[in-house]
């Protein structure tokens, strides 16, 4: 799926440049002359980067990026300026949450590998989150097990390193997963224990 990425400039040679400059990436590019312009934008487009200039009339670029982080806060943010002072970048990284501040003329490729960067580093932070959560979720069904059947979750081995397990009534094993089931919320679909291992 392409991403969505916003220009905000109230220098329309400038946007024009940058347009140039991600022309060829798998981008959806949208642009705008202000913070005010750009807000009103963002009411009705999901956007996945901003790239907003610091110095325009009306609104500053931290304060217009200070507004999106407030309402879209997954969004990646980034800046130009032409005037470059530690206070601002201090401010626009610490206090916005900025990831990357350009000077302008900002260098093409640098721009391009950096919106790559960001989005790749967005997704795989995403992916981990579904995998914890997901984690987390085979971590309570098997200590619903444990509580159930203390020891279950044990795997025992013999001398030559095959799983076995202990013998205990089949009618025990299928009542467990029945009950397993349930807590699921899940519909039968299955046919008991099975073949036992190692017997």
């Amino acid at each position: 799926m392409n991403h969505t990425v916003l220009l905000v400039d109230d220098d329309v040679n400038l946007l024009e440049a940058l347009g140039r400059q991600l022309h060829g990436e798998p981008y959806r590019i949208i642009t705008a002359q202000s913070g005010q312009e750009a807000l009103a934008v963002l009411n009705d487009t999901s956007v996945d980067v901003v790239i907003s200039d610091q110095e325009m009339p009306g609104m500053k670029g931290t304060q217009f990026l200070w507004q999106v982080k407030r309402a879209f806060p997954d969004a990646i943010l980034f800046m130009l300026t032409g005037k470059a002072t530690l206070r601002a970048a201090t401010l626009a990284m610490n206090e916005v949450g900025v990831a990357r501040f350009f000077v302008k003329p900002c260098n093409a490729v640098d721009l391009v590998l950096t919106i790559r960067q960001a989005l790749q580093h967005r997704a795989l932070t995403a992916f981990a989150k579904r995998l914890l959560k997901k984690v987390k979720q085979q971590d309570a069904i098997l200590a619903f097990l444990e509580q159930e059947s203390p020891g279950i979750t044990q795997v025992k081995t013999d001398s030559r390193g095959i799983v076995r397990l202990d013998e205990d009534d089949p009618a025990d094993c299928d009542a467990l997963i029945e009950e397993l089931r349930s807590w699921l919320g899940e519909k039968e679909n299955g046919n008991g224990c099975g073949e036992r291992v190692g017997r």
